[in-house]
């Protein structure tokens, strides 16, 4: 099973109430076993939202907000409910497509807390947390590295 941010497949998901609709994580998902997943939405953020980054491991938003526990919330929510799918179906779950360079899903780049644009390696909240269980994680910017899974 597969798990891709809902953003990727076209649900209006992100924080500005848009998506990152991206054709081949469509194309990827169309004969697979998958679950979309939106951890800011698990975690009971209003879409649209203001942004959030990461500054010193916290997820803070543009107007100064604390929004921590929110993320982790909504990441282990998350994870739990995918177990949940994976178990049903009496599968592992393979691999995580997860959207680039958010404080939720970024995997090796995220912003860097100054909400400038500026890129800094590090994971998002939920990618790291995927990464601790063994789940490999890769982002839309990587269809080649989807490949091996296919």
């Amino acid at each position: 099973m597969y798990l891709i941010s809902a953003c990727l497949a076209g649900v209006n998901c992100k924080y500005n109430g848009s998506n990152s609709e991206c054709q081949w994580v469509k194309e990827f998902m169309t004969d697979k076993d998958y679950m979309l997943v939106c951890p800011e939405q698990l975690g009971q953020l209003p879409t649209p939202r203001p942004p959030a980054e990461l500054i010193n491991g916290r997820a803070i938003d543009q107007n100064g907000r604390d929004i921590t526990e929110n993320f982790i919330d909504g990441a282990k929510k998350t994870l739990k409910e995918a177990e949940k799918k994976a178990a049903e179906l009496g599968q592992k779950i393979d691999l995580a497509i997860l959207k680039a360079n958010s404080p939720s899903c970024g995997c090796g780049k995220i912003y860097d807390g100054t909400f400038s644009g500026v890129l800094v390696d590090g994971d998002g909240i939920f990618a790291a947390m995927m990464k601790e269980k063994g789940i490999p994680v890769i982002s839309e910017k990587q269809p080649f590295e989807a490949a091996r899974y296919k």
